[in-house]
């Protein structure tokens, strides 16, 4: 590859253009435009042999320039990136755009690089044989390629890949989830930040009989109520400022699969308004819409708040709440799964290894004795930051040694001390909670109502109890 091969990259995020260029640049010579006017510009003054298009864009969208360009600039050969794999605008604009190959986000760098390398080769082909060769695949070569990538997701998100100890906390945690890979039945989450609600939420999905559907994220705590909803729900153009074109919603992207809502506890008592007509009716209307649109997907919702409290505290809806929480599971902090921590480390270190392109050869016996003796207030992303760190910081492929731990982790294990005395604590708390909950419903047999008049809590209260900690008994919800 020569550096003649000129790449136009168009997006309108800084941070993609960027990323794209840094990855882009040792091989190709690489021009970075926000908006199609000025990528315009480029390809009348400029010899461009690639175009890398994002499609979600202020303005008009990928898809739609690259109708014009093929028009106009026929020769690039032209590739779209999105991280939307469903949208049918983009299956049905492909031939029509004469598009090469789609790419999704998250995209991996040796991946790309590949793609572009085939597209400038492509170019130049044309030019040899001195025709236009009909690069487009046809919709369904698209469709099947998204079919391809949902296989290999499923096979990267089955619960084998939740690492865990036989006898860790997470074990039970499993084994309920997988019971919600069985029914169609609205999920919610609960766990500290960094353990993991996300890759749980996609085991479900893969586990269930939407796998072969969307799966779709979003983060309710990063978003005001107006931006919140238009991501959801979609908008159509001119509804607020800063809407410039009609875009598709979350909800009927994942039609037919799941949605993945983040953060729940985070949302406005307004927007969890309209959540809930949602959820309740299987409709949603765009902002600026004048008609309903009807949807068919499941929820998953996460939290690392207490929904309990906040209902409590008049914070989230009651009635939002039940809808959401038909099936809780709560996921336990690394601080509780000591016997765990070796198990996911090592786990990161191969993938740590391979993305620096390293053979870190394991963990120094004090290293792993450290690591289990800290409380992790991060989380699985915190170990996953230290040994990223770790790796950075050695010199050879030998086992990590103690002494490139950090200094909060290399603390005399004395101030460590209250955190180890408090998860010992909680561990034999939950232990006596779980029996006298086996208890009570032995003496009731089985008899929600009454267990929950005799342990003091609410009916509610007690069968979240029973579902965290698996309790299997024949239970009924009455006053028998």
């Amino acid at each position: 590859m020569t550096s003649s091969s000129t790449v136009l990259v168009i997006d309108d995020e800084l941070r993609s253009r960027e990323a794209l260029q840094r990855v882009l640049s040792d091989e190709f010579d690489v021009i970075c435009v926000s908006k199609a006017k000025e990528a315009e510009g480029v390809l009348d003054g400029e010899l461009v042999q690639v175009i890398l298009c994002d499609h979600r864009m202020a303005g008009e969208n990928g898809v739609d320039f690259l109708k014009r360009a093929r028009v106009a600039w026929p020769d690039p050969i032209r590739i779209i990136i999105s991280g939307y794999t469903e949208s049918e605008d983009i299956i049905a604009g492909v031939n029509e755009a004469g598009i090469y190959q789609y790419i999704t986000k998250p995209w991996e760098p040796e991946k790309l690089i590949a793609s572009v390398r085939d597209a400038a080769q492509l170019y130049r082909y044309q030019k040899e044989v001195g025709a236009g060769l009909d690069n487009k695949p046809a919709a369904e070569v698209l469709n099947e390629q998204i079919a391809t990538r949902r296989r290999k997701e499923q096979r990267l998100f089955e619960f084998s890949r939740i690492i865990h100890h036989p006898e860790s906390p997470v074990a039970p945690v499993v084994a309920l989830a997988r019971k919600a890979t069985e029914y169609d039945i609205s999920v919610l989450i609960t766990g500290a930040s960094g353990t993991g609600k996300e890759l749980l939420a996609r085991a479900i999905h893969y586990g269930s009989n939407r796998a072969d559907k969307p799966f779709v994220v979003q983060n309710c705590g990063a978003l005001p109520d107006e931006l919140l909803e238009s991501e959801l729900f979609g908008c159509k153009k001119g509804a607020y400022t800063g809407a410039y074109q009609d875009r598709v919603g979350l909800f009927e992207l994942a039609n037919g699969g799941s949605i993945f809502l983040d953060e729940i506890g985070e949302t406005s008592a307004a927007f969890q308004v309209r959540l809930l007509r949602v959820l309740q009716e299987g409709e949603i209307r765009p902002l600026g819409a004048q008609r309903q649109r009807k949807v068919n997907v499941r929820l998953i919702a996460a939290t690392n708040r207490s929904l309990e409290d906040e209902v409590a505290a008049g914070r989230f809806r009651r009635d939002l709440y039940y809808r959401i929480a038909a099936f809780p599971i709560h996921l336990p902090p690394l601080c509780e799964r000591p016997r765990d921590i070796e198990l996911i480390a090592m786990r990161i270190l191969v993938d740590v290894n391979r993305n620096f392109k390293r053979g870190v050869k394991g963990f120094a016996a004090e290293t792993l004795a450290r690591l289990a003796s800290y409380h992790w207030p991060g989380n699985v992303r915190e170990l996953h930051n230290e040994i990223q760190r770790m790796v950075t910081l050695s010199e050879n492929d030998a086992p990590l040694p103690p002494n490139l731990l950090s200094p909060r982790i290399l603390a005399p294990r004395s101030m460590n001390g209250h955190a180890v005395a408090d998860r010992i604590l909680k561990t034999r708390v939950e232990a006596l909670e779980r029996e006298m909950i086996e208890e009570a419903l032995r003496r009731f047999d089985g008899n929600i109502s009454r267990a929950s008049e005799d342990l003091g809590l609410s009916r509610v209260g007690l069968r979240n109890k029973i579902e965290r900690y698996g309790v299997e008994r024949d239970l009924r919800d009455d006053d028998e």
